[in-house]
């Protein structure tokens, strides 16, 4: 069995990969994306953060989360929202995807991988680093042409504050370092 080894800090700010299960994409359609949107603004209420920025792309998800001072437990508002999006609208989503064994010994169903990807925001460069990462993801996915062509992404309320022009990542590819994504 693997032992993973999450960092784990009070008040930290964090970027996360959520993958669905078997990279099926179900996550961009209409009944996904406001379930998903409730979910999250329920897990706000009942577990306050920050979410500074998120992607939806159709088989996964990217997102920075901002914890409150004493509060860790980013791994029980995960659950949390799993748990929401599977019961709210699993069954609509008719995924015809087989669930093993061992996800029916755990009672998971088939709409996401049992893990997600965290990575610890050390810095404001690195903050930003996975900022850029997250709104140019559908470029790089080759799902549009410009972060702003992509509905599914902060990246619109990013421009509206002024912290990106409209134009960002559309004529040239801004600079990510190659392991952002791949921590």
């Amino acid at each position: 069995m693997s032992n993973y080894r999450r960092v784990i800090i009070p008040g930290a700010t964090y970027f996360f990969t959520q993958v669905t299960y078997q990279r099926i994409p179900w996550l961009c359609s209409d009944i996904s994306r406001e379930t998903l949107r409730k979910g999250l603004q329920r897990l706000q209420i009942l577990y306050p953060f920050s979410l500074d920025a998120i992607v939806l792309l159709p088989d996964h998800l990217h997102c920075i989360w901002t914890l409150p001072d004493g509060d860790s437990n980013y791994a029980g508002r995960w659950r949390y929202l799993k748990i929401f999006v599977t019961r709210s609208c699993g069954h609509k989503l008719q995924i015809a995807a087989e669930i093993s064994l061992s996800r029916q010994k755990r009672q998971e169903k088939n709409l996401w991988q049992r893990r997600y990807w965290e990575h610890l925001i050390t810095d404001e460069t690195d903050f930003n680093n996975h900022y850029n990462y997250i709104h140019y993801n559908p470029v790089k996915h080759g799902l549009c042409q410009s972060p702003k062509d992509w509905k599914f992404s902060s990246f619109h309320r990013f421009v509206k504050q002024g912290i990106y022009p409209e134009d960002w990542g559309a004529n040239e590819t801004p600079y990510i370092l190659e392991n952002i994504g791949n921590e």
